[in-house]
């Protein structure tokens, strides 16, 4: 059944802690529990949205035979870190994964939705059965710019890239075909006008994403019949700015579906909600691959002895959402674990606010188009020779005549 075959994040090599960054900002330290974030990966200036997407999607490629790897036939990346205003980063992704030339491949752009709107639409051209034994590779990748002026988002913001193999095994996740409700409008609840800054109108974007959430599983309910919010899902999976919001988001949810004692919220939070949250908390917001580092956090933190059915809702600024279903359990644990996931976390190393801002100031103009830029991986050795047992990966190197520049090390 058409569904995720295989599912992968990377959130970099270096970290730092939420106490540290408010420390560092002289935010109030009396909101950090808001948060319910632990450490937020951070990007060295040798990382970028392609070396992102790439190394997520690079142990997922790797295990391909070569037909199989021959029969993705679409890539799409999902970025709100967009390096040129024309040419896609699909395409230098395309490139150092290699794969096919009969491959089509192209960019979206939704805010933190955009890798769901990809991954629906590829589920249903490969469901439609017009090119059997199809697969899509999706890959939402981002790097996060946001600096002093971002306020209690800067701490919440995240780095990395999460790669959803869509096929006809959905060995991950099975879809639900057809069992999704949508809810979207147009409002600026946060952008990035410019390739250095973004722009947030926080109280406006946690209502918009409440009120998605609302609505969206309402049309859900709509469009499939004996839905219910509170029995259907064994678990649920939803778009993380950070943890802290998803909280508030499952509280009303519960609420508004006559669930109002303190006692039995908690307890559904802590057994359909909680263990999806344990890599965005120490990870942050990953934007469009943000609800696929939480579906990888339910799997692998969640005990799955029997399939069970996980709801998920996805949504980005602007703003689009959804909510959709599918199936998972112990087969997708037991794939999902040969990734190492969640080591990968546990070996990134911790850097303090200084380095933090050094890496920072740097990052900024990482995607600021310019004829020439020299960035030396060499640079960030004693960062990178810090990460026990790092294997051979993308960094970025540089800008050459507008073209980015990319090596192996």
């Amino acid at each position: 059944m058409t569904g995720i075959e295989a599912l992968n994040v990377h959130c970099g090599y270096a970290y730092a802690t939420v106490p540290e960054l408010f420390r560092g900002r002289g935010l109030d330290p009396g909101r950090v529990e808001n948060l319910m974030m632990t450490r937020r990966s951070i990007g060295l200036p040798c990382e970028d949205p392609v070396t992102n997407a790439v190394n997520a999607a690079l142990p997922i490629v790797a295990a391909l035979s070569d037909e199989e790897r021959a029969s993705i036939e679409v890539l799409v990346t999902s970025t709100e870190s967009g390096v040129d205003l024309s040419k896609s980063v699909a395409s230098y992704v395309h490139e150092y994964l290699g794969l096919s030339r009969n491959c089509r491949f192209f960019e979206v752009k939704q805010a933190c939705y955009g890798a769901t709107g990809a991954i629906q639409l590829a589920a249903g051209y490969l469901a439609s059965g017009i090119s059997p034994g199809a697969k899509a590779l999706v890959i939402a990748t981002d790097v996060a710019v946001v600096d002093e002026h971002a306020e209690y988002s800067e701490p919440a913001a995240g780095h990395g890239a999460a790669a959803v193999l869509v096929g006809d095994e959905g060995t991950i996740l099975e879809f639900d075909l057809g069992a999704f409700g949508n809810y979207s409008y147009e409002t600026l609840d946060s952008a990035r006008p410019e390739p250095t800054f973004d722009i947030a109108d926080v109280d406006r974007s946690l209502f918009a994403y409440l009120d998605c959430f609302s609505n969206s599983v309402a049309d859900y309910r709509s469009k499939v019949d004996g839905a219910d919010f509170m029995t259907t899902f064994d678990h649920l999976v939803m778009h993380t700015p950070f943890a802290g919001l998803v909280k508030a988001g499952h509280r009303k949810l519960l609420r508004e579906h006559g669930v109002r004692g303190p006692g039995e919220v908690a307890a559904d939070f802590e057994r359909r909600v909680a263990p999806s949250l344990v890599y965005p908390s120490v990870v942050g917001n990953l934007c469009s691959g943000s609800v696929y580092l939480a579906l990888a956090s339910l799997i692998d933190s969640a005990p799955l002895p029997e399939p069970v059915r996980v709801g998920l809702f996805s949504y980005g600024s602007g703003c689009s959402s959804e909510f959709f279903s599918g199936i998972t359990g112990p087969a997708a644990k037991d794939k999902l674990a040969t990734m190492g996931i969640g080591e990968r976390l546990a070996k990134r190393v911790e850097i303090d606010f200084d380095q933090y801002l050094a890496a920072l100031a740097v990052n900024k103009q990482c995607l600021v188009p310019v004829p020439d830029r020299d960035i030396d991986p060499a640079g960030y050795a004693p960062i990178l020779d810090r990460v026990p047992d790092r294997k051979e990966q993308l960094l970025f190197t540089g800008v050459r005549e507008y073209h980015r520049q990319y090596a192996w090390g």
